[in-house]
């Protein structure tokens, strides 16, 4: 089935088939990312009102919705412009008034005539004594009044959207719901307690009450569900054609990897040693290695890459390691030669910077084997660079990675096994469904000899002190980095303010101390200004956020935040990060902008009190949600419309191994359960997935 089964081909038509919804609206929906009527049976109710029927509005707490049958007595129309028409109306123990702004007299006299009964729902005020019930909701003749449900759900909207499009829109929608072959494993689905994705679905978008709105009643967990399970399916569908397609066994002999222990002068922690036992296992394997490296901030990735290409290289093959910026490829490749020196390895560095000859010459050795490790951007995957044995490909800072990318890999032919590597520690629940489809190793303890970094909270008001520090500091030959707040999302705005910064600090310390890098400097000069604080040439870095994850100078000791309030905590962390490189102890100095916001004081606080970046990244998902935790447009991680990535991590889980058992169970999803799966990853969009499906 590797086309869009027919069954579904309603709910996949566009919006402006389903009665009451034109082209206009079929617009206004798109700005929810509703394009089509299966998007609209996801999107559920998430408040409700009551509207059930009174006998009369005596008595009632106002102002609250009433719903009640009246007598129309009188119509009073508006005296003067701006006035609203009055109609008074009866019920069955008291007298109220109907009231309508800008309304045709008409329309009124047709909708509530004199003498007529009619059932009237909306919110009831006192105003001047006189209760009143403006604009109601919903007037309807009493045989009609059975099509008002007594709870009325209330859907999210956006402009051009009214409730009553909406209502009718899903509920035109829900027509359209075939009944679906269970994807779902019967014992699991028993246990639960879930009902049929139908019923689920009827459930869901018809509450009887508030209590039936939480995200843990049967039918919105089985509705989470079933988007977790689609989204993981992919993901071991990736895993598995990954491991389908060609590997090959890389065992060390150990003997490198000895050389370069030796040389150390101090004792990795047992979490690289234990990740660099799982990745060795891994590569030992005849199937692709597939594993990401999370380590936080200073955490010791270097070592644990380098014993990895050592791996690869005592296997007589070679290993390449890529960065998403020259800088920091420049980096690693100055971080990983001592090692590779006394590992007694050859390692060369290959950029956009290389031209003619000497680039000629590298892709000529490249070639013949002569390069054990090859460090570089993106450019080692020109055409032009062929290995002549390559084994692991580390790439590294990469959530901008996504599982697509993640193939492309392997489409270009190379079998290596692939270590990806992030310095972003990620909530547990965000790696599950971002690298779900990989096996994952943590760094979680600090080499020993780190030094602490003091973090403080000081207000803008107080910048004088600050710069009365640095002037102390830089006297006694520190360096110091200086961010300029986000001012907005326009750049301009931020490099004036940097720019402002910049010329303050310069006559405050004198020239030549302070450099400036900003994001829209030409790369060559941004380069220049960074290479020239490394050297120790400038001792003070005013910077917008493009000082890279992961940039070294271990002489910097101090690093000044400005309106940190501004930043996410996972980016002040980062930030932090930047300073605690060497044996001096580090300080980081938030400064803040008074009052803070309670969100502003609570991420500024988390900061002070922990170091944690796993702790940190938590409160962070906590405070922020998943989407934009890591962006989710650009991140690969699913838009769910129903499951909550945090609050269900454990269903998320469930459906992880689920996904992974069926799978194995049953490659190529052609038992009825997994027949039914299909349906269920075309139901979802998730067309990619469909197409890795193994044939038998």
């Amino acid at each position: 089935m590797s086309t869009r089964p027919s069954v579904l081909f309603p709910l996949f038509a566009g919006l402006e088939t389903l009665e009451g919804v034109g082209p206009k609206t079929a617009k206004h929906f798109e700005q929810m990312h509703i394009s089509k009527p299966r998007d609209l049976l996801f999107t559920l109710p998430f408040s409700g009102i009551d509207r059930s029927k009174k006998a009369s509005v005596m008595g009632l707490d106002m102002p609250c919705v009433a719903t009640v049958e009246v007598t129309v007595l009188k119509h009073h129309p508006a005296r003067t412009r701006g006035r609203p028409t009055r109609v008074q109306v009866e019920d069955s123990e008291t007298t109220f008034e109907l009231v309508f702004f800008h309304a045709r007299g008409d329309y009124l006299q047709k909708i509530l005539p004199e003498g007529a009964r009619r059932v009237v729902s909306g919110k009831l005020e006192m105003f001047d004594n006189v209760v009143q019930m403006t604009h109601p909701d919903h007037v309807l003749a009493p045989e009609d009044a059975g099509e008002l449900p007594t709870f009325e759900p209330v859907y999210p909207l956006t402009s051009g959207v009214t409730q009553k499009v909406m209502f009718k829109a899903t509920r035109a929608a829900f027509e359209r719901a075939p009944a679906l072959a269970e994807w779902i494993d019967a014992g699991q689905k028993k246990k639960a307690g879930w009902p049929d994705w139908q019923d689920a679905l009827q459930e869901a978008h018809a509450p009887k009450g508030l209590e039936d709105l939480g995200a843990a009643t049967p039918e919105r967990q089985r509705l989470a569900y079933d988007e977790f399970f689609a989204h993981q399916m992919t993901l071991a569908l990736a895993r598995a054609n990954r491991q389908s397609g060609k590997g090959r066994a890389s065992e060390g002999t150990g003997k490198l990897q000895e050389n370069v222990l030796a040389s150390l002068p101090f004792k990795p922690t047992s979490a690289q040693l234990r990740a660099v036992a799982e990745i060795s296992a891994d590569m030992a394997k005849p199937v692709r290695m597939n594993r990401l490296l999370q380590g936080d901030v200073g955490a010791g990735k270097t070592l644990v890459a380098l014993m990895a290409l050592l791996v690869a290289v005592e296997a007589g093959g070679q290993g390449v390691m890529m960065a998403p910026t020259e800088i920091l490829a420049r980096q690693h490749f100055a971080g990983l030669g001592p090692l590779a020196k006394a590992a007694g390895v050859r390692l060369e560095l290959l950029t956009g910077r290389d031209k003619g000859k000497p680039r000629g010459a590298k892709l000529a050795a490249l070639a013949a084997g002569e390069i054990d490790i090859l460090v570089g951007t993106h450019a080692v995957f020109q055409k032009d660079v062929a290995f002549q044995n390559l084994r692991l490909a580390i790439v590294d800072e990469q959530h901008r990675f996504g599982v697509r990318q993640r193939l492309e890999l392997g489409k270009k032919g190379i079998h290596a096994d692939v270590l990806v590597m992030t310095a972003t520690p990620i909530p547990r629940s965000l790696a599950l469904a971002q690298y779900g489809d990989m096996d994952v190793s943590v760094l979680d303890e600090k080499p020993a000899g780190r030094q602490p970094i003091k973090t403080a909270l000081i207000s803008t008001g107080r910048i004088g002190e600050v710069v009365d520090h640095l002037r102390r500091a830089i006297a006694e030959g520190k360096q110091a980095y200086w961010v300029c707040p986000l001012v907005d999302e326009s750049e301009s705005v931020d490099l004036a303010a940097a720019e402002e910064r910049f010329k303050h600090l310069r006559a405050a310390l004198g020239e030549g101390v302070v450099g400036l890098v900003h994001g829209q400097m030409p790369p060559d000069d941004k380069d220049a200004a960074m290479r020239a604080f490394q050297a120790g040439e400038t001792n003070v870095l005013v910077a917008t956020t493009v000082i890279e994850v992961g940039v070294d100078v271990p002489n910097a000791t101090i690093m000044v935040i400005e309106r940190a309030e501004t930043f996410g905590l996972a980016q002040l962390h980062q930030l932090r990060g930047r300073v605690g490189r060497g044996s001096g102890a580090s300080t980081c100095l938030l400064m803040y902008q008074a009052p803070l916001s309670e969100g502003g004081e609570r991420r500024l606080t988390t900061l002070r009190d922990t170091d944690d970046g796993f702790r940190i990244a938590e409160v962070d998902l906590d405070m922020r949600g998943a989407g934009d935790l890591i962006g989710t447009a650009q991140s690969g991680v699913p838009r769910f419309r129903v499951a909550d990535m945090e609050s269900q991590r454990a269903l998320m889980e469930v459906a992880q191994s689920d996904a992974r058992k069926l799978l194995n169970d049953d490659p190529s999803l052609t038992s009825e359960r997994g027949e039914a799966a299909r349906v269920l990853l075309w139901l979802m969009g998730q067309d990619q997935a469909i197409r890795l499906i193994t044939v038998g």
